[in-house]
């Protein structure tokens, strides 16, 4: 049974840092892309960054660009979001997935690129 597990969620006040992980077991990805995504109250699930089964591909939405960092260790089965700078609107529900996307430089940034979900963790900045 495939299982992704976040974890490093917090309160931060803005301007801080938080290192989010979300370790897979199960099975291996390691020739899947993965990503995280993000949902706020009353919002839709939207993409925050992606990164390719090799790790040498990353993708990020604007309002996270320069300030959300992306890694994956293979040999861990395990994928990173580095988040500096936080700011009152980073303020969401935070869900790691693994792409269907197999060795490919596709990264994905919606949804329906991505086949597992973990059950998110909550990532809550205040001003």
């Amino acid at each position: 049974q495939v299982q992704l597990v976040e974890s490093g969620g917090g309160s931060v006040q803005a301007g801080g840092s938080l290192r989010l992980s979300c370790a897979a077991s199960g099975r291996t990805f390691t020739r899947n892309a993965m990503g995280w995504f993000r949902q706020a109250p009353g919002k839709e699930r939207e993409f925050v960054a992606g990164i390719s089964w090799s790790g040498t591909i990353t993708y990020y939405a604007d309002p996270v660009k320069g300030r959300f960092t992306i890694s994956k260790d293979n040999a861990k089965n395990t994928v990173y979001l580095q988040m500096n700078s936080l700011k009152p609107e980073d303020t969401a529900v935070y869900y790691c997935a693994v792409s269907r996307h197999l060795l490919s430089i596709v990264v994905g940034t919606t949804l329906d690129d991505y086949d597992y979900w973990g059950q998110g963790t909550q990532v809550t900045v205040s001003s």
